[in-house]
């Protein structure tokens, strides 16, 4: 293959960083120099774990938050503004740089939401490529929703019969489109501006390449649905030793071994085969009291032993009273209640049986490498359309179901989780979806499989169109 110089630039969000990583160690293994572009909080995170790597360059620019991720009360939009400005002229002083040294720039990768990369990339007369952290199904929803395939109304999203099926998708009602789409949106950001502005820097290039956290035998029709653009599958973008093994140093997000002297392993340990309901719901959404309860009481109820992930205080605060669960005591009895955990390593454990998620895209596919079966508890974004699909397509879970509130109620997820968990047909079935598509995402990642031969192909003619 001819040697390549990949400028690959991702937000600091570990969702987005994470993927765009294990993408960089991919292009690294096929002789490929990279240099990962982020901001300086991501990259002292990144750099107290990651090993050092032949041809991975760090370059970091300040985005106004040098110790940490924006605080919760940080305008986003005045923050996408700062991180446009200061990382446009960034990008622009490493490609001059890398030229001037006799290693010029042959692409520039970009994660989403970064829309501005590509102009600087266009600008420079450089291929630019999207990095698509989301499934194809999501991107497709965007796509047809900004060209005016359909549209969504208040009236829509309260008639439970209102469905919609588009090209190359599944029949979707109102509540499983991307959150940011519904007009009852809740959320204080919504970026849906920003994926406007995503869709169409895509629409203005000649020949649109999109790199998509999937793979051919997940998503087939979904990669293939818009003739405008070159979706290709190279997922699952996951640790090389929880998927083909060939490095068994590459675990985590910094590619730590693991530590076998963790607690939370020790208790796994002590657990019978597929016994454990493991609950996390990423690394930014914090739940409300009333909902935590009813997660609690759910729990209880399920008389299972559990694993939870429950986020601490953000900058060392104190837990209030009030936060408190009122039965932490019978929890601690029953299950084990952790502030942070090795994901992979927990799914990867032969005492899990279930796993309850917000449906992120990353945890769901870390569900498909490591075959365990979800009870999918979705919030926002593209969980919602991730859920439908883990569901109704994938069927590698169930869906739990709000009351008018929008809670969860402890009953309901207790009887996702016996379904999920338990003896009858549908247990079964999801099951062995989960045990299928295990096998079907390390067989694309492996040497000679659909997402390692997309990925090849790609950068080769990368290669031979820099000459």
């Amino acid at each position: 293959m001819v040697h390549c110089h990949i400028l690959l630039v991702t937000l600091p969000a570990q969702g987005h960083v994470n993927p765009s990583l294990q993408l960089a160690k991919r292009l690294i293994q096929m002789d490929v120099e990279v240099t990962f572009a982020t901001s300086l909080s991501a990259h002292r995170r990144m750099t107290k774990t990651t090993r050092p790597l032949k041809g991975f360059n760090f370059a970091a620019f300040s985005d106004g938050n040098d110790d940490g991720l924006p605080r919760s009360d940080t305008d986003p939009n005045q923050y996408m503004s700062k991180i446009r400005n200061r990382g446009s002229q960034f990008l622009k002083e490493i490609i001059k740089a890398s030229a001037n040294e006799g290693r010029p720039i042959t692409c520039l990768v970009y994660s989403l939401l970064l829309p501005w990369a590509a102009e600087v990339a266009r600008e420079f007369h450089i291929p630019a490529a999207l990095l698509w952290i989301q499934p194809a199904t999501v991107l497709d929803i965007y796509y047809y929703y900004f060209h005016g395939f359909f549209d969504i109304n208040v009236e829509n999203c309260k008639d439970p019969s209102w469905s919609i099926e588009l090209p190359g998708l599944p029949l979707v009602k109102s509540h499983d489109l991307p959150s940011y789409i519904l007009p009852s949106n809740s959320n204080k950001f919504n970026p849906l501006q920003f994926f406007k502005e995503q869709v169409e820097t895509v629409d203005e290039e000649t020949n649109p390449i999109i790199l998509v956290n999937s793979f051919d035998a997940l998503e087939p029709e979904a990669l293939k649905a818009i003739d405008k653009y070159n979706l290709i599958g190279i997922g699952p973008l996951i640790p090389s030793a929880f998927l083909d093994g060939n490095d068994p140093t590459d675990t985590s997000f910094g590619g730590d071994l693991f530590d076998k002297s963790n607690t939370y392993i020790e208790w796994l340990n002590s657990k019978p085969k597929s016994s454990v309901v493991y609950v996390s719901f990423g690394s930014i959404l914090s739940l409300p009291k009333r909902q935590m309860e009813e997660i609690a009481r759910g729990l209880l109820k399920s008389c299972r032993p559990f694993l939870w992930v429950v986020k601490a205080k953000e900058n060392g605060e104190e837990e209030r009273e009030v936060d408190k669960l009122n039965c932490i005591e019978e929890l601690e009895q029953q299950g084990m209640v952790v502030p942070w955990c090795s994901q992979l390593e927990v799914l990867s454990h032969p005492s899990l049986g279930c796993f309850v998620t917000h449906c992120g895209w990353n945890s769901t596919l870390e569900s498909f490498v490591t075959g365990v079966p979800v009870v999918a508890f979705p919030h926002w974004s593209d969980q919602t359309t991730n859920a439908k699909m883990i569901e109704d397509v994938w069927k590698t879970g169930v869906r739990v179901k709000p009351n008018g509130e929008g809670t969860v109620e402890d009953d309901k997820l207790k009887q996702c989780i016996e379904m999920v968990m338990g003896g009858g047909e549908r247990g079964e079935e999801m099951r062995r979806n989960a045990k299928k598509w295990k096998d079907l995402a390390r067989e694309a990642i492996r040497e000679g499989g659909s997402s390692d031969k997309n990925l090849t192909a790609f950068f080769k003619e990368i290669g031979e169109d820099s000459r």
